[in-house]
């Protein structure tokens, strides 16, 4: 698994833009800057959608109050799924980013084998603190709540 003080791997990933889905290298999205990057699981499902998400969309002012340039959130899920759930959680001030193959979760080690309940490969649940995307702050979810991937814990690790 990534660690506090390497360099986030620079693998492909999408976003959606009005014109469509865009292609996008981690490294573009996440390597400049203070960037909290958080990982769902997956889209539209129910703690993704009823707290994880709307926890930062909520708490995005605060964030940045404390030097944070960008929010990006990222799931195994295609473009247009995760443009679909921006547009829905409110969520256009927010990085969304898709990493459909999973090529970022394997990248970090922070996959999962969600097969067990229809998912396939999946993130886990989690919250970092990027600098010039460097791992400065990750905080992994053991468990299947909001313990310490939510806004207000990323909020007391700044």
């Amino acid at each position: 698994m990534i660690a506090v003080g390497e360099k986030i791997p620079d693998v492909g990933l999408w976003t959606m833009t009005a014109d469509g889905p865009k292609a996008v290298t981690s490294h573009e999205a996440l390597g400049t800057g203070r960037v909290v990057l958080f990982g769902v699981p997956g889209a539209f499902t129910p703690t993704c959608s009823d707290h994880h998400l709307p926890g930062f969309v909520v708490r995005a002012d605060d964030l940045r109050a404390k030097g944070v340039e960008r929010i990006a959130c990222i799931a195994v899920n295609d473009a247009f799924v995760m443009g679909a759930w921006a547009a829905a959680q409110h969520a256009d001030d927010l990085v969304m980013l898709a990493d459909g193959n999973g090529e970022f979760a394997k990248a970090t080690g922070l996959d999962m084998d969600g097969s067990g309940f229809g998912m396939g490969t999946r993130l886990q649940r989690f919250a970092a603190i990027l600098e010039d995307g460097v791992v400065r702050h990750l905080a992994v979810e053991r468990g299947p709540g909001l313990e310490v991937s939510s806004a207000d814990a990323v909020l007391q690790a700044l």
